[in-house]
């Protein structure tokens, strides 16, 4: 299965754990596998690093250069060509679905939520996401 992990999952599951952590757990086994583009992986290492800084303890570059060996890296761009998500800096993830043939979009953005539905993309939190298609990591 296929999926776009939005930034607010992906650096809770690495800092925090949680149900995003069950998600990168299911990713680091097999189980998942990430999409990300160019400007998702730009947004993770950004934000991952003002963590990190704010954290310490935790090397995040390392896991960036993990994701980008280990994901399915597509070329897609950073707006759609007409803006849908009333979030203009969450068109990126849409794009990337779209760009992967991807239908599920993890996040807890409500920008993002919003959308579930559009372009046959479904849109779910990470505990909704774990529920529904990782029910033995739950």
């Amino acid at each position: 299965m296929k999926a776009v992990v939005d930034t607010n999952v992906v650096l809770s599951g690495f800092f925090f754990g949680g149900m995003p952590g069950r998600i990168l757990e299911a990713w680091r086994d097999g189980r998942l596998t990430l999409v990300l583009s160019a400007s998702i992986l730009a947004e993770y290492r950004e934000a991952g690093a003002q963590l990190e800084s704010r954290y310490g303890g935790s090397d995040f570059e390392a896991f960036a250069a993990l994701l980008v060996v280990n994901s399915d890296v597509v070329d897609a761009p950073e707006q759609l060509a007409a803006r849908a998500c009333t979030d203009p800096d969450d068109d990126k993830f849409l794009a990337c679905a779209i760009a992967a043939g991807a239908r599920i979009i993890v996040s807890g953005d409500s920008a993002l939520l919003g959308m579930s539905g559009w372009n046959s993309i479904e849109i779910l939190k990470p505990r909704q996401f774990v529920e529904r298609y990782l029910p033995e990591t739950a």
